[in-house]
């Protein structure tokens, strides 16, 4: 019965700990430039999962193919993915719509899937893809009229390209590769890339307060380690579509977050349109199973 209570609850967990990483982002924007932030979080969280890698005595040494994939999943998952939320977020978009425009993640993929790993699309799915778009539509709308600055809406668009990308990738090249080493590739690799990044753009400024270091220690041990961590377990004992429906709910938690923390409001369209992005992620999603 332990066993099962703890399968039972650690999906919401995972939303819980997953939404954060939106609220985590704005609370330590800042202090910091985007780019050098994920830098300096993603090899601190390398150097902790190549830790626990030996600790639990997984394998560190697993080639240079496989480092090559881990790589370039990386750079989509985290260089283009995390470093588009955090320069929109860093550019004036609320973390409630940057998480709502990234929920359609799974959505994406089962559109792309349908050529790229030879997956069938059905007439649900289809109903879902517009459906959740109608849902993004609406949630954007206030945000627009908000006069959000361009370069955040394209950095969000950044992130859903590099998320989408990521999964058809670890789908297709990454699911015989050791989860820990792996992951700390990823984020060796991704890295180097937003380092450089910064540097490029002039961004290398971090100011380390105490509310920076709170964020940073938060992002690192509860996002980079505990949620991917815990992403893996879910994936290992349950379906990869299964998982994929839980990125639905992390929106109106972090809605929810949001508010408390920063006082942003959502209105009535906004909330219709959360509901209605998560009707049609789950009707993707359900067909899949």
């Amino acid at each position: 019965m332990r066993g099962i209570s703890k399968a039972a609850f650690a999906p919401y967990l995972f939303v819980l700990l997953w939404s954060t990483g939106f609220v985590g982002a704005k609370y330590g924007l800042p202090y910091a430039d985007p780019f050098i932030f994920l830098s300096v979080r993603i090899f601190v969280a390398a150097g902790v999962l190549f830790l626990i890698a030996a600790v639990l005595k997984q394998p560190i040494a697993i080639g240079r193919r496989a480092i090559g994939r881990s790589g370039l999943i990386g750079i989509f998952l985290h260089a283009c993915y995390l470093g588009g939320v955090f320069f929109a977020i860093s550019q004036g978009l609320s973390a409630g719509v940057a998480a709502v425009v990234t929920s359609l993640q799974p959505v994406l993929v089962s559109v792309l899937a349908v050529r790229v790993l030879g997956e069938r699309l059905t007439k649900s799915q289809l109903a879902g893809l517009f459906i959740g778009l109608t849902g993004v539509i609406l949630v954007l709308g206030p945000t627009l009229e908000a006069h959000i600055p361009p370069a955040g809406l394209i950095g969000i668009g950044i992130a859903l390209v590099g998320s989408t990308t990521a999964t058809l990738l670890q789908k297709k090249i990454g699911s015989n590769i050791p989860l820990l080493a792996g992951t700390a590739y990823q984020y060796l690799v991704s890295g180097s890339v937003l380092g450089i990044a910064a540097f490029i753009s002039g961004g290398t400024s971090i100011t380390w307060s105490h509310k920076f270091i709170a964020a940073f220690i938060w992002l690192i041990a509860v996002l980079s380690v505990g949620a991917i961590l815990l992403l893996l377990w879910l994936l290992n004992t349950g379906s990869a579509a299964s998982v994929s429906s839980l990125f639905y709910l992390v929106p109106p938690a972090t809605a929810i977050e949001a508010y408390f923390l920063f006082g942003e409001k959502v209105n009535t369209q906004g909330f219709l349109g959360i509901g209605i992005t998560a009707l049609g992620v789950w009707l993707v999603i359900r067909s899949s199973n």
